[in-house]
Formats: C-alpha cells, structure tokens, sequence
C-alpha cells in the first residue's frame, strides 16, 4: 500500500484492506553473578507476583513517583495508590478513574497480598543478577527462572527507545516465569545500571542484544531450551537484526515497524491528516514539512532549519497545521532552533534514519511472531503489515497478528472529550500467544478479538 492510498482511506478501512490482503496471500502461501531469592530490585518488599486463592495471579510492579502497578495475564491493569490507613486503591488502566478495586499488603516476611478481596502468596522465582560485556560497556542483566531443574524456553526482553530500566519495570519477568518460561532482561546502555551512552544505533543494540542472549545461556545452563528474542517498539528493527547476525529460536516483535524511521514518521502524519477528514490538498502540504523535518534527522540536526521556518511560517495559521504530530516532527515543529539543535542529537542518538529492514526480513529464517495494533498512531501499522503479508506469501516463517481497537503498545484505549486517548489495558489474548509462541513456537486458533494470517509453514 503506497503512501498515496492514505488519504482516502480512514484507519479502519485500511486494516481490513490489509488484513483482506493478507489472508488471501496466506491462502497461497507454500508449505558475573550475585544470587537472590526474589524480583525485589528499589528496596520495596511488595513487588513480585502473587498466586491467588481463586487460581489466578496478580503481578505488582513499579511505575512513577510513589505507586504500584498490578497486571494481570488477561491484560487489565490499573495503578494503585497508598491511602492514610495502610490500603491501597486502584485507578483503571492509565486514567484517573477508579476501577473499585483494593489492595493490601502483608509485612514483607510472609509475602502476603490481598487483591480486590482475594487472598494470595507471593511466589518465588530462581533471579540470579549478573554484570556481562555487551559491545564495549558493561551490561547489567537478570535471569529469571522457575523453581525447579528440568529444560524451559527462555525468552531475552530487548528495550524500545525508552531510556528507563528495564529490570526495574518490566513485568514479563516475573509474569513468564509462572507460565514455565525462563526471561533474561537486562537494562539498555546508558540506562539503569549499565554503562555506556544511551544510544539508538541498532547494530550496537543488536550487538548488545546478542551478549544478552549468550549470558543467558550461560547462566542457564542445562534447563536452556529454546531461546529468543521478544522486544516491542524499537526492537522491530533491532531484535531481528540480532537474529540475522546470529542464529535463535525465535522472535517476537510487538508494534514495531517494516518500514524506516523516516517512513514511520511520515506514515504518522498522513495518518493525523486522515483521522482528522483532510484531503490530498492538506496531505500534499503535510508531507513538505516531513521532508523539511526528516532533512534536519539526515543531517544530524546541522542543517535544514530554513527551509522548515518558511513552511512553519507559511501553514501555522491554517486549521490542519495544529493536528500534524507525527513520531518526531513534532519536536522540530514545537521546539526553537537553538533547542533543537541541542537536543535533539541526543534525544535521537544515533538512529540511522533512513534504515531499511526488509533486505534483513526477506533473508531471516528464524520463525517470528508480529503483533501489532489496527489502531497505532506512533507507529502506525498497515504498510508494516503489507510488508509482511507480502513476505507470508512468499513463505517466509512469519505469523502476524491484528488486534482491532489498540494502539502503540497493544494497548485498548478510550477518548476523551478532547480527542485524547487514554490507554485502558492490554488485550485478552495478547500475553497468552507471547507465551505460547515462545514455548514452543506456534499459536492456537483463537486470542482474544485478534485477527491472525501465518503460511503453511508457521501451522
């Protein structure tokens, strides 16, 4: 689908051209380590995962400031906040909204919770943390696994582009576990505890996601089975180029993109024309300030500033120039030169703008998992999920997965009045096919409202 076709076409409609597209394709495709008792990493007893009395489990984690997270495998979330008699109440997914539910916990030596009125016992988890070489720092990495001695998958988290500590929030780690999956999660260069600078090249990522995936093996031991990558976001582009370098079981890659960084940014903006009603005229004027923008990304952020404050000067005044967000223009468009110019290098660092993906997913023979969202707006999905239709039909080892009503994360949401969407939860279903994909490679007929195309081959 070329760019062009965005302008007539609404969100919706779009997904079901693909998906239409997809399932016809798929019809004719052809056959150093410190040992630890537990996930507790800021010192705060309460964080792990709870068994339930009523057979489920709850996962407790760290967000911002002073709160807790729960999730749970169904994908519901909420936040929780401590009140003044030692409870803590629950907002519903990320909205200020109550969802009814308390929380309390026991002191910190019986591992105690009470869930919205249901008891539960914290369960323990083999964690061994470790300090490994990735490509020129030193990385800060964790290896958790289920009680016990025999073989299990084990599943490497690779960071998107966030800069925070993905040992320190990331649930996987706790929530596979559970489900009889070993998970190595370490923290990306220039963040937590590693060393190094924070860096968006994905060649040094993948080369760092390789020494991950080794010191897991490594630490490991006889119970590896199968091992891989799952990442979201960011890792679409790094977490196969790992693959590629060197040989895994499989990859899992939720919301990431087929396409370059610069495309992703123009697919952002013909898609906030599209969603606001405008037509060729307005998309025509909205892709001149991509090019001015994407200009800026190709030269480091040294040149092309002119020709970006003429186009500023000539659309601010008109009603679609407000709704043009895309993934990074954005920035250029809200920000002065002078802060830009500074900024920018290192919000950006090092991301190879123009890079393309395919020649990698054309040649990759790892079997692969994609899930992404019909409703993506920082990353938006239907060229990602041509492309990889077009490759399922010529019978390369991918399964793609739809969820309808999700965006950026795979996550449902609602709109506010002012247009603002508000993220609510994961999908039913989402968590399950990670789980069954990873142990053993395949997925069943049914999760959740998801819509799912694989050839032959990933049957």
């Amino acid at each position: 689908m070329k760019l062009v076709s965005l302008k007539s076409l609404t969100a919706g409609v779009r997904a079901a051209t693909v998906l239409m597209l997809c399932l016809l394709l798929s019809a004719f495709a052809g056959p150093g380590a410190a040992q630890t008792k537990d996930g507790d990493r800021k010192g705060d007893c309460r964080i792990g995962i709870y068994q339930l009395r009523d057979g489920s489990d709850v996962d407790i984690g760290l967000t911002d400031g002073d709160h807790l997270r729960w999730r749970r495998k169904d994908g519901t979330t909420g936040v929780l906040t401590e009140t003044s008699n030692g409870q803590w109440m629950s907002t519903l997914g990320w909205t200020t909204r109550s969802d009814g539910k308390h929380v309390s916990f026991s002191e910190c030596t019986t591992g105690q919770i009470v869930f919205d009125g249901v008891p539960g016992q914290r369960i323990a988890l083999d964690v061994t943390d470790t300090v490994f070489q990735g490509a020129g720092v030193r990385l800060a990495g964790r290896l958790v696994m289920p009680k016990g001695k025999g073989r299990v998958p084990i599943v490497v988290l690779v960071h998107g582009s966030e800069d925070f500590s993905a040992r320190d929030f990331y649930a996987l780690q706790r929530q596979l576990p559970t489900e009889g999956i070993g998970v190595f999660v370490y923290d990306k260069r220039g963040t937590g505890a590693s060393s190094g600078r924070y860096s968006q090249s994905y060649l040094l990522l993948a080369d760092d996601a390789i020494a991950a995936m080794h010191e897991a093996k490594r630490l490991a031991g006889d119970r590896a089975g199968r091992v891989g990558y799952q990442g979201g976001s960011q890792a679409g582009w790094v977490v196969p180029l790992a693959a590629k370098i060197e040989p895994v079981d499989f990859v899992i890659v939720g919301f990431g993109l087929a396409v370059s960084p610069l495309e992703e940014d123009r697919e952002a903006i013909a898609l906030d024309m599209t969603r606001q009603g405008y037509g060729a005229d307005v998309m025509a004027k909205a892709m001149k300030i991509a090019d001015a923008t994407a200009n800026i990304m190709r030269s480091d952020f040294r040149e092309g500033y002119d020709q970006l404050a003429a186009l500023r000067a000539q659309y601010a005044s008109e009603p679609w120039y407000k709704h043009l967000h895309g993934d990074f223009s954005f920035y250029l468009l809200d920000n002065p030169e002078a802060v830009v110019r500074e900024k920018g290098p290192a919000l950006l660092a090092h991301v190879p703008a123009d890079y393309d993906p395919m020649p990698v997913l054309r040649n990759l023979d790892t079997p692969q998992l994609w899930i992404l969202g019909e409703d993506d707006t920082e990353a938006p999905s239907a060229e990602t999920a041509r492309l990889l239709c077009g490759l399922i039909g010529q019978g390369r080892p991918i399964t793609l997965v739809m969820f309808p009503h999700a965006d950026h994360g795979i996550y449902e949401y609602e709109t506010g009045a002012d247009g603002m969407r508000l993220s609510t939860r994961n999908p039913d279903g989402y968590f399950a096919m990670m789980r069954d994909f990873i142990r053993n490679g395949q997925l069943g007929n049914h999760y959740g409202g998801s819509t799912i195309i694989k050839n032959n081959k990933s049957s």
